[in-house]
């Protein structure tokens, strides 16, 4: 849904799409508009023979160093998949090298991370900021069961940072989101004083009955570097002046 969203909002698909080639997963990739609940959004869809795949962290690490993506967005990768392998690794209570990344680790999730940071890099971002995040309800079955909603993983991620429960009884957030959040994220909370420049919706699989299933992101510019003029209020002095 980030890459979707990422896409939707501007970044160049086409890009996206053959930096996720270098990955040597023999994916495919499709971005397609679709709705949800009236909504337009785009759906990015990856096609791989080998979701069950289990890999470790240095071959991951290894993938994507390899690939042709932009050096900053490589290291971004990077850096949520070794987040990631950390709470793996103390869900588990296992070293980080040794933690076998299952669902996470499949090609299809890989791609997910890969392409979300490339399209950060293809918007130009300089900063993130995550509102509070919506994590469902229920329960979600995996290869270690049926478990609570957040799976544990997803909880040790989100550990000090805002989260609630709303909507159909599923996972709406899983680990690769998760991990994506918090080790790009500067902050959680409301969205800072900005001129809004693009926006856009990346759409999950499903169409929920309660509201759009759809991630929403914003790219602005902030007003403390932008002229203040107008009505637009300059965060770095009084209103008044």
């Amino acid at each position: 849904m980030t890459v979707g969203a990422l896409a939707d909002a501007g970044a160049d698909q086409g890009a996206i799409t053959q930096a996720l080639k270098g990955l040597g997963t023999d994916a495919t990739y499709e971005f397609a508009k679709v709705k949800r609940r009236g909504i337009g959004a785009t759906k990015f869809r990856v096609a791989i023979g080998e979701t069950k795949r289990h890999r470790h962290l240095p071959a991951i690490v290894k993938m994507i160093a390899g690939c042709e993506a932009p050096q900053r967005a490589k290291e971004w990768a990077i850096a949520a998949f070794q987040r990631l392998g950390s709470a793996e690794a103390s869900v588990h209570q296992v070293p980080i090298d040794k933690v076998h990344f299952h669902e996470v680790g499949a090609a299809d999730s890989i791609a997910d991370i890969v392409g979300a940071c490339v399209a950060l890099e293809l918007l130009g971002i300089d900063e993130v900021v995550c509102s509070a995040v919506n994590v469902g309800r229920g329960t979600v079955e995996t290869e270690h069961g049926v478990l609570p909603i957040p799976a544990p993983a997803t909880a040790w991620l989100l550990q000090d940072k805002p989260i609630y429960s709303r909507g159909p009884s599923v996972e709406l957030t899983t680990p690769t989101g998760a991990a994506l959040a918090c080790s790009l994220a500067s902050r959680f909370g409301h969205p800072p004083a900005m001129k809004i420049v693009a926006s856009g919706y990346g759409a999950g699989d499903r169409d929920f009955p309660q509201h759009a299933n759809v991630l929403r992101v914003m790219v602005g510019e902030l007003l403390s570097n932008l002229r203040c003029e107008g009505s637009y209020p300059c965060p770095d002095r009084p209103e008044n002046e």
